[in-house]
């Protein structure tokens, strides 16, 4: 009985961390989905909300820093008809940035799921 209880606690906890649904009005995508993205940039803004000291480590190329402590102060450097494009190490932080950016009143609203952690492609510096 306890196994049981322990798998079901086990299993409920990933699926709050792993499975829950984003933000409403977030579309999440993967790093895969980002590099195809970062071919064709009209229309969007790509944002790494990373500190500076860890975009100047190694970033996307293509991708602005606006550190998400200083995200709300710099809203007027995306345009609200873009489609918004957030990633940060693993996806916590700009998560968060998405949610700021739909309760600013921006529609378009993508995370970037894993972030550079799941970045496979080339990192600039």
């Amino acid at each position: 009985m306890y196994i049981v209880l322990v798998i079901v606690v086990v299993l409920i906890v990933a699926w709050f961390l792993f499975m829950r649904p984003s933000g409403k009005g977030i579309r999440n995508i993967s790093t895969d989905d980002l590099a195809e993205m970062l071919k064709d940039k009209n229309g969007r803004s790509f944002v790494d909300v990373r500190e500076p000291h860890e975009y100047a480590g190694g970033h996307v190329a293509g991708m602005k820093n606006i550190p998400l402590t200083r995200l709300s102060s710099r809203f007027s450097e995306l345009p609200k008809d873009n489609e918004v494009v957030v990633m940060c190490r693993s996806g916590h932080r700009s998560m968060m940035a998405a949610k700021q950016l739909k309760k600013a009143g921006y529609q378009n609203v993508v995370n970037v799921v894993g972030g550079m952690g799941a970045w496979h492609g080339k990192v600039s510096k």
